[in-house]
């Protein structure tokens, strides 16, 4: 993403170009929250990053500057092992630079994430902890530098920093308090797109299991549908019910019954990692997988797992925030209905009938499964799968 500005108040002299990289790129740094990877970075805060760098190089002129953030599904604990990546800058030859990732315990930037101390000097090339590296691979030369730590909840995870002070020999310290500020409008840019991203989890999440709500559900289904349409792939689905659970509820109580509820939803996002694959709770005790690219022989493969793996656990084996004290509720079993895309619904035009019919197979077949015996699994449209 580029920009093209001004640099000078009446628009007449140079005109700076802010770069930054693209959303896409840009999403995996804010991998601050773990979340599914289904949320889609809007642009707008690519543009705000940019913005908020340019109104800093309005209230403090410099030549060149840039943004700096840690990766965070690749930051560890010793934050000079770390890495810093180039998420916006400006400048002559800022473009080649966003992208770019420098190591942690280099530089004047690195020196700044490491200590959360804002640094900044009038000479870097006298300064011991200015790294060259990227001024010989940009051919560009730094003379005063200023660098501002960038907190999100108190942890650096980043660096603003602008270069080559206009006006002056050497950045002074109210240009770094007003930079201190802009930094602060970094990390509020970003705290909100990640309480946006929460917000959004949230709303499509069970509150018991952890596992998807069914209204998300249908919604994510209609689009592993057109997808596995468009890619001409199977699209496997599970349609899982619990046997007698109801005598869970009667003998045990409530809250050993939802406990119970929440280990097979821990169970089953275990079995479930693929991705783009949709492990929901439907309702009550019912639970459904849908599996992109998963044929009906993977499928039944995975549902009798499933099946095997419920059977043979002990629920309620030590105390939890729900349940107190350890039941070792054993012998409670489920039945599964199987139904994929390409062995049910080849013909189907709809995109949203296509959706329920292959839920209604799954959920059929899963009923047969119950009429047959329970603790089975069987496949929409085949005879019933019997217990080993």
């Amino acid at each position: 993403m580029t920009t093209a500005v001004p640099s000078e108040p009446d628009g007449s002299a140079f005109r700076a170009e802010f770069h930054c990289l693209d959303p896409v790129r840009l999403e995996r740094f804010l991998e601050r929250r773990r979340a599914p990877r289904s949320f889609t970075l809007e642009l707008s805060l690519a543009e705000n990053l940019v913005e908020i760098l340019r109104r800093a190089n309005e209230f403090v002129p410099s030549a060149a500057g840039s943004i700096l953030l840690d990766n965070p599904t690749e930051k560890g604990d010793h934050r000079q092992r770390n890495s810093l990546t180039f998420i916006a800058a400006f400048g002559e030859r800022s473009e080649g630079l966003v992208g770019q990732t420098i190591a942690a315990e280099q530089g004047i930037a690195g020196r700044v994430y490491r200590t959360g101390k804002a640094h900044r000097t009038a000479d870097a090339s006298a300064d011991r902890f200015f790294f060259p590296g990227v001024d010989e691979e940009t051919r560009y030369t730094t003379q005063s530098l200023v660098a501002i730590p960038i907190r999100i909840e108190h942890d650096v995870c980043g660096v603003l920093e602008l270069i080559n002070r206009q006006g002056a020999d050497e950045f002074s310290e109210h240009d770094t308090d007003l930079l201190e500020i802009f930094a602060g409008y970094i990390s509020v840019s970003i705290q909100n797109v990640l309480d946006g991203r929460q917000a959004q989890e949230i709303a499509k999440r069970d509150n018991l299991t952890g596992l998807y709500n069914d209204r998300y559900l249908h919604i994510a289904l209609s689009d592993a549908v057109r997808q596995a349409r468009e890619q001409q792939a199977d699209l496997a689905v599970l349609f899982l019910d619990l046997d007698y659970f109801k005598r869970v509820n009667d003998n045990y109580g409530h809250l050993a019954g939802s406990q119970v509820l929440r280990e097979v939803g821990h169970l089953l996002r275990s079995k479930v990692y693929s991705p783009g694959s949709i492990p929901a709770r439907y309702g009550g005790d019912e639970f459904v997988l849908a599996i992109p690219g998963e044929g009906l022989g993977e499928a039944v493969d995975l549902a009798e797992e499933i099946r095997s793996e419920i059977l043979n656990r002990t629920f309620c084996d030590r105390e939890s925030d729900i349940q107190l004290e350890p039941l070792h509720l054993t012998g409670i079993t489920c039945s599964i209905g199987v139904a994929t895309l390409q062995r049910h619904l080849t013909d189907e035009p709809s995109l949203e009938k296509c959706r329920s019919t292959l839920l209604r197979l799954a959920d059929a077949a899963m009923y047969v499964a119950k009429e047959t015996g329970r603790n089975r699994t069987a496949v929409a449209g085949e005879p019933v799968r019997r217990r080993r």
